[in-house]
């Protein structure tokens, strides 16, 4: 692979917005790595294994993605890949302030690493990790948001009926 892009998060769990972010950055980059944090500090919905093998399935059909867990600091996993872009996806301004903040100190503790910022596509700006847990956890229907694999877990996960 030329040019990668470490896309990071917890994806607790991927949605249909981390997809579309995924195939637009590689319409610039020659792979993308997408990078789930396993922070034992934050409390997951998804187990780290889970989240991998869900996003390894969603993903599947889309050539130069490889998917990977990183416990360590981002600029460290980063430099270990070989990257040279952390790539982020921005929802609203509220996304971009904490953003913001990340990739300055990321820049500070690696100056060659630079963080490029994807508007999230029109259709998923309303969708976060977070509302579809909390819609699913109250037994409304996620199809259409999320993977049909994440949509499977999450009705086993809450212990909802599959919708007709």
């Amino acid at each position: 692979m030329g040019r990668i892009a470490v896309y990071p998060g917890a994806f607790d769990p991927i949605t249909n917005g981390h997809v579309d972010i995924i195939e637009r950055g590689l319409e610039i980059f020659d792979g993308v790595i997408v990078a789930i944090a396993d922070n034992a500090q934050k409390k997951s919905l998804f187990t780290i294994d889970e989240r991998v093998e869900m996003a390894k399935i969603a993903l599947q059909d889309i050539p130069d993605v490889v998917v990977e867990s990183f416990s360590s600091l981002l600029v460290d996993y980063v430099e270990k890949t070989n990257a040279s872009v952390i790539l982020r996806g921005l929802r609203a301004t509220s996304d971009f302030e904490y953003e913001f903040h990340m990739a300055h100190m990321n820049k500070s503790l690696n100056r060659n690493l630079d963080t490029l910022f994807m508007m999230t596509g029109r259709d998923f700006f309303f969708i976060s990790s977070r509302t579809i847990k909390e819609v699913a956890s109250l037994g409304g229907d996620v199809n259409g948001f999320v993977p049909d694999i994440v949509a499977e877990r999450l009705q086993k996960k809450f212990k909802i009926r599959p919708s007709k």
